[in-house]
């Protein structure tokens, strides 16, 4: 899975999400930015993303993931 199907996949399951993915080896750094995530806390921003890659991560396409959940004021 290549860091653009990954990006593709946040932006498309988060509502109003602009994701930055890079890759390294089977290790996934991201970073996502929505309004989604305004109101909750750093887990619940995690279990949002972990749910729409909790497939590929089950299957062991993705075995690591380092990841920032920030809304927009948080970005800036």
């Amino acid at each position: 899975m290549q860091a653009n199907d990954i990006k593709a996949l946040l932006e498309t399951e988060i509502a109003g999400a602009q994701a930055q993915v890079s890759i390294d080896g089977s290790h996934v750094n991201i970073v996502v930015i929505s309004d989604v995530f305004e109101g909750l806390n750093a887990v619940k921003k995690q279990q949002l993303v972990y749910k729409v890659l909790s497939e590929h991560i089950a299957s062991g396409v993705i075995h690591a993931v380092n990841m920032q959940t920030l809304t927009p004021s948080e970005a800036s």
